[in-house]
């Protein structure tokens, strides 16, 4: 009886691990369905720095995440670092999933919408940036628009259900007949209608007033911030509607 319910363990285990989605792969019903991977899981192909060719020496590929290696924080941004935008560009009705995790203290972003032009030195004075963070930064401060699952400066989350530091985090962004949806760990954290009065009012009031999104534009590039802490991002996966 024993070896029985031992060989069933096995080929229940055995089967788990078969059927277990491998980091920065595609399923079958994902492909079907027109998902494309942002990230391969072996290298930083796809990405460049903002504004900029190549890419920094601080961003590198471990265990098959796309990490930004800050050993020793300084300032806002880490040396050989800077701000990064995929290559794939957003046009019309999408999806985004991705999944990331933060160092102690940690403070990153994922920009939607990023514009690469002169007149736009910085990738936060053009792109919509959802927070990724770790929410202690802000631990016995004033409720503001800075922490995880914030869009900075323009909306809070509706609820903040974030995983502890060093356990991943899984996030769906998408825009469907300009409704703008995102959830976090499977809550909804943010519905937006991008034609509605008060987007546009929260967009108005907030430091991307001067961006295309403030004028209704809602194309351009994923970026991922460095803001000189250690992050990491993990199956990012685009859609188009």
């Amino acid at each position: 009886m024993l070896k029985q319910i031992a060989s069933v363990l096995v080929l229940l285990l055995y089967a788990f691990f078969v059927n277990a989605q491998s980091p920065n792969s595609l399923t079958a019903q994902e492909k079907k369905e027109g998902w494309k991977l942002l990230f391969n899981g072996k290298d930083v192909s796809g990405w460049h720095s903002y504004g900029a060719k190549g890419i920094g020496s601080a961003w590198i590929v471990e265990q098959g995440a796309l990490k930004l290696n800050v050993p020793q924080r300084a300032g806002n941004k880490a040396p050989n670092g800077g701000d990064i935008v995929s290559e794939e560009p957003i046009t019309g009705d999408f999806e985004f999933k991705a999944e990331w995790k933060v160092s102690p203290l940690a403070n990153s972003g994922i920009f939607f919408f990023v514009k690469e032009a002169a007149q736009y030195k910085n990738m936060h004075d053009t792109g919509l940036e959802l927070q990724v963070l770790d929410d202690k930064i802000y631990e016995g401060a004033a409720e503001n628009k800075h922490r995880a699952g914030d869009f900075f400066g323009v909306a809070n989350a509706r609820i903040r259900e974030i995983n502890p530091v060093g356990e991943w985090n899984s996030v769906v962004f998408s825009v469907r007949k300009k409704k703008l949806t995102v959830t976090l760990n499977g809550f909804v954290v943010q519905e937006h209608d991008l034609n509605g009065a008060d987007w546009k009012q929260r967009v108005a009031g907030s430091g991307l007033k001067n961006a295309p999104i403030a004028q209704g534009v809602f194309t351009g590039l994923l970026g991922l911030q460095d803001w000189g802490s250690t992050v990491w991002y993990r199956n990012l996966k685009l859609r188009k509607l």
